[in-house]
């Protein structure tokens, strides 16, 4: 795979043992005015959870929560959300979203997409390699413990 700014750069494990990869990657949000947000991509791409076999929902959802414990083992938020919607983007994916004690109180009891649209536009927030290549990095270590921990129990 291709290694791109941003991407964790490997994909969830390495093989069910049919010689093929599996089928989710974890990336690190276009912005980060949320030091932290991640996306989990499902790929192929499905349109929906609910169209998945029940055992990649597991484990679909198992690794979106792994990525969650990750986030707050390096960024330390009050708490994490984590949304499917698939509205604006139908293919499967999950945001990954650590809430802060910072974050302004009349936003703190409500989604993040209550934030405005400058927010999410701001390029002084958008992911750089040179700014939020640590943090990546870090998030891509708890991330690699989380999952070891979770395949052998």
């Amino acid at each position: 795979m291709e290694k791109r700014p941003g991407w964790f750069g490997y994909p969830r494990r390495k093989s069910d043992g049919d010689g093929q990869n599996e089928k989710r990657f974890a990336v690190i949000g276009d912005t980060q005015f949320l030091p932290g947000y991640c996306v989990l991509l499902a790929a192929p791409r499905a349109a929906a959870l609910n169209q998945l076999s029940y055992k990649e929902r597991q484990d679909f959802l198992m690794d979106m929560s792994l990525i969650g414990e990750a986030i707050e083992k390096v960024c330390h938020p009050r708490r994490v959300n984590y949304s499917i919607l698939g509205n604006k983007d139908p293919f499967l994916h999950a945001h990954i979203f650590p809430r802060y004690e910072w974050e302004p109180e009349e936003l703190k009891p409500y989604p993040v997409w209550r934030y405005p649209d400058e927010k999410w536009i701001d390029k002084r927030v958008h992911y750089r390699e040179e700014k939020h290549g640590d943090l990546r990095k870090k998030i891509t270590e708890a991330l690699v413990e989380r999952m070891n921990q979770a395949d052998h129990g």
